[in-house]
């Protein structure tokens, strides 16, 4: 592909973004409607939406995936989906308060507290969904899990407090946030939609210097996220670089370090080695 083509297809994706069209292939369409038949579909979306997907979908081939998978032994799986999704959604996008009754460390119960619901977050490391909220009466920002979560009820909020509460929990959650800068090293740029998809977890932006031909991804991360990115990093090897960022600096030169002397490339230091 040339870079008129890249250009031009770049301009179609864009106006077709900013009007709320998406492209979907005749393969997505195919393996959203297998997915559709999981059982945990009733719960993920509500009896209306899931009618009105299965009728669009309706001309469409299920997905085989009998000849083409193969499940090994694994340990228990974990449900990504979660019953209280939908109704916290609803009250983080409404902005409303929440009286919630929550399990503690200790099997403790703490019953009925007021709170503000502020965001879902997906954990990619310990894989299960947080609820951040404010707790009203202790003036705290907490993070519960969900499956630690007994109930949850709506509980009017003053607007002017809500706003409040949602300028502090945002400067709260921007002072543990961390930056780090991946660059793409260049002779992998081809391998760009396949590096990016190891990063589709994270809040990032993309910078590209025209005169270097090369790429650099700007990552924000919370302090718990910081292994999860280390570990992509790895995965993705000698394609990318830390640029930005001295905590992964040191990590994957350690790393590396281990790598070397394990296969006997350098001498292996005798404290570090075991």
């Amino acid at each position: 592909m040339n870079l008129f083509e890249k250009i031009f297809n770049h301009q179609i994706l864009s106006r077709l973004e900013d009007s709320g069209t998406f492209m979907v292939t005749s393969h997505e369409r195919a393996w959203l409607k297998t997915m559709l038949e999981h059982p945990a579909a009733a719960d993920a979306f509500t009896a209306d939406t899931l009618d009105k997907l299965r009728s669009a979908l309706e001309p469409d081939p299920v997905m085989d995936i009998s000849l083409h998978l193969m499940e090994k032994a694994r340990s228990m799986e974990k449900q990504v989906y979660h019953p209280l999704l939908r109704p916290l959604r609803r009250h983080i996008m409404n902005k409303t308060g929440i009286r919630i009754t929550y399990e503690i460390k200790g099997g403790r119960v703490k019953t009925g507290h007021s709170g503000f619901p502020y965001k879902l977050e997906y954990s990619m490391v310990k894989r299960e969904w947080y609820l951040l909220w404010h707790h009203i009466r202790h003036h705290a920002f907490m993070s519960t899990r969900l499956k630690n979560i007994h109930s949850v009820e709506a509980e009017p909020i003053k607007p002017w407090a809500a706003e409040s509460i949602l300028k502090k929990l945002g400067e709260t959650l921007d002072s543990r946030k961390s930056e780090v800068v991946i660059e793409i090293v260049r002779a992998y740029n081809a391998e760009m939609s396949r590096i990016m998809y190891a990063f589709s977890s994270f809040e990032k932006n993309v910078e590209y210097d025209t005169e270097n031909d090369t790429y650099r991804v700007r990552v924000c991360t919370l302090g718990d996220e910081m292994e999860y990115l280390l570990s992509k990093l790895r995965f993705l090897g000698k394609r990318v670089r830390v640029v930005e960022g001295p905590y992964l600096k040191k990590r994957m030169l350690e790393s590396s370090t281990k790598a070397l002397e394990r296969y006997g490339v350098i001498p292996a230091d005798d404290e570090s080695s075991t």
